[in-house]
């Protein structure tokens, strides 16, 4: 990444705290990973101003503390990025570390606020949701273990946007956030830090950096699609630079505002191009895929896509082979509507299985109590206890790690996996911007059904159980209910249903679909057919097209 040096030019010592009266706005509440709306929303007069003095006012101990603020570059990033520092400097923040050009991938964002100590951060992104004027921005807090904040947290910020009436901020310039270096805001120091130099630091602490540097080296050929996000920079200085891939190996590289009008949500429909790359003549020999923020990942090896459930079953599995983690895993955590592929792993290697409700500080929980190591989400994010956050880079850098030590091709690895473990073939089915009140009404008859489904016949069988999962925190008993209703087969193979959280407008139905197939059995079916029966099993008992009105999922990955 190119930068400018040296100490920045403005000194800022003498600025007035201003207290701005504001109204609450009831639109407020954190999501799974933050508060999420359209770029339209967030230019309201005070809005972000108002949700972020909301989480200052709930996290105490912060005068003197230090914050890190960044975010993916996407329209309304710069904007923000100083306007929150401003505010800090009026709240009482001692320091504020800032990513050079407003940049922060997640997960170097994580990385930092431990590394220096920072009692949180400010991770401004609508992850893996489109960028523009007229798309989507957001506005997430992380806690000192570097993780998205915990519920208590993010029900006293919503209960603090319901009753604020003022906030505060100090009238000073903004800042070059393109510049390296230090300067005063008020009271408070600024410093601009390399986005990407700590990150790329840490991972090769990680990984068997010359071993991955003589494959590459062999002639193994890797592609890399940034999506026009967060990645770019980081892909560039670790791949190209450190790692000795060609220039040319990371594609889409740049980050820009509108992520170059790509939706940057690494999935079979929106990396197309990096699939078709990958299934054609002259493939490369690896491709992989990041999202808007960095944190999410796509694997596809020449002519062989690997679901991110597998992918994380097949990194536990061989993540010995990685310096970080020679010495054995604690245990493996996974998403409640993640396959349980990941699950057989965990029995071979007698470690403890961990499922969890969607989010991901619910895995943050383990991995400071030492229970777990590596976790996953169906929704292609998988991470270790290197932060505290989903990580694409480093889910790419443990492939190469693996490949380069078993000297396979991905498919001959997965083929191995199969052969070992069985299959979990698996999709999931997106209905997205239906009625709100209509995915609600899906949920509360799936619920008002459930005691009935037991016996119930369908394409796929009979239904064997169905509850509505709960989940209780080992580390704290903790209890979170109502995170999606279950519906169980013979053998394993299931149906999942749950509204999601991450959009910005009416509701998306998520439909997990699950079949399982033992070693031994039948293990290379095209998915769509080996799921076909569990499909419209999910049509049978959901009734999904009369409550949404829609034939077909909007997106299957």
């Amino acid at each position: 990444m190119q930068t400018k040096q040296g100490s920045l030019a403005k000194v800022i010592t003498t600025a007035p705290i201003l207290t701005v009266p504001t109204t609450p706005f009831t639109d407020q509440k954190p999501g799974t990973s933050g508060l999420r709306k359209k770029v339209r929303v967030f230019q309201q007069a005070g809005y972000a101003e108002s949700f972020i003095q909301s989480v200052f006012d709930a996290v105490p101990g912060h005068e003197g503390a230090t914050l890190v603020i960044g975010g993916d570059g996407r329209y309304l990033n710069r904007e923000v990025i100083q306007v929150a520092i401003r505010m800090a400097a009026a709240n009482g923040f001692a320091k504020v570390l800032v990513g050079q050009g407003g940049i922060l991938s997640t997960p170097a964002a994580s990385h930092a606020i431990r590394k220096y100590g920072a009692i949180g951060g400010l991770v401004l992104s609508a992850s893996h949701n489109p960028g523009g004027p007229n798309e989507d921005f957001g506005i997430k807090y992380n806690v000192s273990n570097g993780g998205p904040a915990p519920e208590p947290v993010t029900e006293a910020i919503h209960a603090r946007t319901l009753e604020i009436a003022q906030y505060r901020t100090i009238d000073a310039p903004d800042i070059d956030l393109d510049r390296l270096g230090s300067t005063q805001v008020g009271a408070m120091a600024v410093e601009v830090i390399d986005p990407v130099a700590d990150y790329a630091e840490l991972m090769e602490s990680l990984f068997d950096f010359p071993a991955i540097r003589a494959l590459l080296a062999s002639g193994f050929t890797l592609s890399f699609d940034a999506m026009s996000a967060v990645t770019g920079p980081y892909a560039h200085e670790i791949f190209e630079t450190r790692l000795g891939a060609p220039v040319g190996t990371v594609v889409n590289g740049t980050p820009l505002p509108d992520f170059g009008h790509h939706h940057p949500d690494p999935n079979l429909v929106h990396a197309r191009d990096l699939y078709e790359r990958m299934m054609g003549p002259g493939a490369p020999d690896f491709g992989a895929a990041s999202d808007g923020d960095g944190d999410r990942n796509l694997i596809i090896g020449r002519g062989q896509y690997v679901t991110p459930s597998d992918s994380l079953a097949v990194l536990a599995a061989n993540a010995h082979l990685a310096p970080a983690y020679a010495g054995g895993l604690k245990g493996i955590a996974r998403s409640m509507p993640t396959s349980g592929a990941a699950d057989r792993v965990a029995a071979a290697l007698g470690i403890p299985l961990y499922e969890t409700p969607t989010g991901w500080k619910f895995f943050g929980n383990l991995l400071d109590a030492g229970m777990a190591t590596i976790c996953g989400e169906e929704s292609a994010g998988t991470g270790s206890d290197h932060v505290r956050e989903k990580d694409g880079i480093w889910a790419v850098l443990l492939w190469l790690n693996v490949l380069a030590a078993r000297r396979l091709s991905v498919a001959a690895v997965m083929a191995d996996h199969w052969a070992q473990y069985g299959r979990n073939y698996y999709a999931r089915h997106d209905y997205e911007g239906i009625a709100t009140p209509a995915g609600d009404a899906l949920m509360a008859h799936l619920r008002e059904s459930l005691s009935a489904l037991p016996g119930t016949q369908t394409a796929a069988g009979t239904v064997e159980a169905a509850d509505d999962f709960a989940y209780t925190d080992p580390t704290d008993g903790s209890v979170s209910a109502r995170q999606g209703i279950r519906v169980l087969f013979a053998g394993g193979s299931r149906v999942v249903f749950r509204l999601s959280g991450t959009g910005t407008e009416g509701a998306t139905l998520r439909v997990y679909i699950e079949a399982c197939e033992p070693a031994g059995g039948n293990l290379t079916q095209p998915a769509a057919e080996a799921l076909a029966p569990l499909v419209a099993a999910a049509e049978q008992l959901a009734r999904i097209a009369h409550f949404t009105g829609m034939d077909a999922p909007t997106v299957i990955t």
